[in-house]
């Protein structure tokens, strides 16, 4: 007969320890709680990433008009406001004298050209026979204008003359004397040199007079004074009959036709950028955004703020926008077709700059999932590689989102609807 066991006290206290051990571990687990999230579709669409900055607009092109000689103002030809085309005439300074200049110099490179064609060997014995007439001629010419200075010069003393009458007489006696040294000149050239000296002074005399021919046209041309460019006249500081001085603005021009905006910009972002990239200029006063490109993007930086200047330019139709308006700009640096596109709420950067997102997947759970990005543009970023199209990720509730927990789509609220 088999012994019996003795049930003491402490071995039912154990017994019954254990049997509660026992029924606590056949419970069921404890389920997880269903988190609330908003979440969007990954989707493929153009998407274009976009540079916005301030700049401020300038003319296309600007011309400050400045005489090169110094005489009063004869005829204004165009006013402030004025409509002008390039080469157009704008103003007539008096220049009586530069016509009488002009006519002097044309006539001593005439005479220049006449003595080149007779340095000849044939033509020789004549120019000896002119050169001693002339010199014969300058000379008593001379001595008579100095008889004459003399004369006044005496009168002058005694008070019987006026002080322009003697200078009168001063200057045609120099006149007359530098003519009788230039006769002289010319004859020694002629009996030292002979053929090849008559010809070298006479190429010379040539040279010399179409010299000043051609500056006394010039200066004759300077007091006519016209556009350089076609644009509308926004300053004209002098009236008729005042006095233009030489190096002093007498019109200011604008080219309004087109209208160019610079701004700075980051040098990261001015990277992107290239000439011919399309751009809007939006003035910002209730005018309509207008169309433009990228004209400039500076090679160096600006040395006081480290960015990089850009231009865009575009049309002014009518002149109707004008230089000085601070606007905003927009220039779309590059555009990806078909590209894949997922919200910028949705991407979590960590410490270490990797991105991710929480995709949802077809168990309704929520997974860390790394993405590479692209370009972003306004509330949508480009999805390089780490999802694809069709698939749901998480916008709103993601921070902090455990892995692999269970989430549902709840709709996004209405936007001044309230919650009970």
């Amino acid at each position: 007969m088999p012994q019996s066991i003795r049930l003491t006290p402490p071995f039912l206290a154990a017994l019954c320890v254990a049997a509660l051990i026992a029924g606590c571990g056949s419970s069921a687990p404890e389920k997880q709680p269903v988190v609330d999230v908003q979440a969007a579709t990954v989707s493929r669409k153009n998407i274009q990433q976009v540079i916005s900055a301030e700049g401020e607009l300038y003319a296309r092109n600007i011309a400050t008009i400045v005489p090169k000689i110094s005489a009063p103002v004869e005829k204004f030809y165009a006013n402030r406001g004025s409509h002008v085309r390039k080469g157009q005439l704008l103003a007539q300074l008096e220049n009586k004298d530069l016509v009488a200049a002009a006519d002097q110099a044309k006539g001593a490179y005439e005479q220049a050209q006449a003595t080149y064609a007779t340095s000849t060997p044939a033509g020789v014995s004549q120019q000896l026979q002119q050169a001693q007439l002339d010199v014969r001629a300058t000379k008593q010419a001379a001595d008579a204008q100095r008889a004459t200075y003399e004369s006044r010069k005496k009168l002058y003393q005694q008070g019987a003359i006026s002080r322009n009458l003697l200078n009168e007489a001063e200057v045609a006696s120099t006149k007359a004397q530098n003519d009788y040294q230039l006769a002289v000149a010319h004859l020694e050239g002629l009996q030292s040199g002979g053929l090849d000296q008559a010809l070298k002074l006479a190429q010379g005399q040539l040279a010399a007079a179409k010299g000043q021919y051609e500056a006394a046209l010039a200066n004759l041309q300077y007091s006519e004074i016209r556009s350089p460019i076609d644009g509308v006249v926004t300053d004209r500081p002098l009236y008729e009959g005042q006095m233009a001085a030489a190096g002093q603005p007498l019109f200011t021009i604008m080219d309004l036709s087109s209208i160019v905006a610079r701004a700075y910009i980051p040098p990261q972002q001015a990277a992107t950028l290239k000439v011919g990239d399309p751009a809007t200029i939006s003035p910002g006063n209730g005018a309509k955004a207008i169309s433009g490109k990228v004209s400039v993007v500076s090679p160096a930086l600006d040395p006081n703020s480290t960015t990089v200047q850009v231009w865009v330019e575009a049309p002014n139709p009518g002149d109707r926008i004008k230089p000085g308006l601070t606007v905003q700009l927009s220039m779309v640096a590059q555009t990806v077709k078909d590209a894949l596109v997922a919200p910028s709420a949705a991407i979590l950067t960590g410490d270490d700059g990797a991105t991710t997102v929480m995709a949802i997947g077809s168990d309704n759970h929520a997974h860390q999932t790394t993405v590479k990005t692209g370009i972003h543009s306004g509330d949508d970023v480009q999805i390089l590689s780490g999802l694809q199209a069709g698939q749901q990720v998480v916008t709103t509730g993601a921070y902090g989102l455990p892995d692999g927990v269970e989430v549902r789509v709840a709709a996004p609220a209405k936007e001044g609807g309230s919650s009970d």
